[in-house]
């Protein structure tokens, strides 16, 4: 069964804790997520209040990795006091073989963005042919 978690004994939780720490000299904040699979899609839900999706978040894929990237802006106050997380968001997830890329979505709700990743058809194994040198 294809899932999310590209290698056996590291799963995608293990992976994503390597970047919950503080980088040196830049300021970062995790960004939380889950992942599941619904029928035939991959699904990445990550929380990230207070956005406009237009603007502030951008997902791209380099190769078998999927980059998020988002930023809550500062709101001027002058009366200001504020615990919430002003800054950069950042994740990079890798993607399941079975992914297809072509046909990626992603919609925003209630700051919460989904992204929704089809399964495409992948072949299990192939015999190779060995062929005879000098015939």
């Amino acid at each position: 069964m294809t899932s999310l978690q590209p290698r056996s004994g590291m799963g995608l939780a293990d992976i994503f804790r390597m970047f919950e720490g503080e980088w040196p000299f830049a300021e970062h904040h995790a960004m939380r997520a889950e992942t599941f699979t619904e029928g035939d899609e991959f699904v990445i839900r990550c929380e990230l209040p207070g956005m406009n999706p237009d603007e502030d978040i951008h997902i791209n894929v380099e190769g078998n990795q999927l980059k998020i990237n988002a930023e809550r802006r500062h709101e001027e106050r002058a009366d200001r006091h504020s615990e919430f997380y002003y800054g950069n968001y950042s994740r990079t997830m890798l993607l399941p073989m079975s992914c297809n890329t072509d046909e990626i979505k992603a919609e925003y709700e209630a700051g919460i963005l989904t992204i929704r990743m089809p399964r495409r058809e992948t072949q299990i194994s192939k015999e190779i042919p060995v062929a005879r040198k000098g015939k």
